[in-house]
């Protein structure tokens, strides 16, 4: 398995692995939150000042699509709409103190949920998974800093 599509589709496969281990921790929240709606948590969490038209951007939906979106997550009181001091005209989507709560209680079912898989692992292999996770980050940083033409400049 050297060719470069052979390791894509064993990557491909592997993703799809893990991304079930983080769908099965999320349905085991209760309530289960829908996963457009944890999107947009973890967007205006991880971002300052987004406002409507930024937050649609992001998930590349019409601002009426991120509008009903906050909607929902506002009336179950994970989202606050306050007039952004900058410019009393936009709206600043912020998460809630429930919000983060929820967020941090995902990150540690999905955290809970790898170290079962991992720990079925051997100790080496996981090492060797670390190593080889942080050279693709690696590789996959290096191709978001090239320029469009493929040059780079000293």
């Amino acid at each position: 398995m050297e060719r470069a599509t052979d390791i894509a589709a064993a990557v491909e496969s592997t993703v799809d692995s893990l991304l079930g281990v983080f769908e099965n921790a999320r349905l085991a929240q209760t309530p289960a939150t829908p996963p457009a709606q944890l999107r947009v948590l973890t967007i205006i969490s991880r971002n300052d000042h987004v406002n409507m038209s930024r937050l649609a951007e992001m998930l590349d939906v019409v601002p009426s699509s991120a509008s009903r979106l906050c909607d929902r997550l506002e009336a179950t009181g994970l989202l606050r709409r306050v007039p952004d001091p900058r410019d009393r005209r936009e709206v600043r989507l912020l998460p809630t103190p429930a919000a983060r709560r929820l967020l941090d209680e995902l990150r540690e079912r999905r955290r809970a949920a790898l170290a079962e898989v991992l720990d079925r692992m051997p100790p080496a292999r996981r090492i060797e998974l670390v190593r080889s996770l942080a050279a693709f980050e690696d590789a996959a940083s290096a191709a978001t800093e090239e320029p469009a033409d493929g040059l780079r400049t000293a």
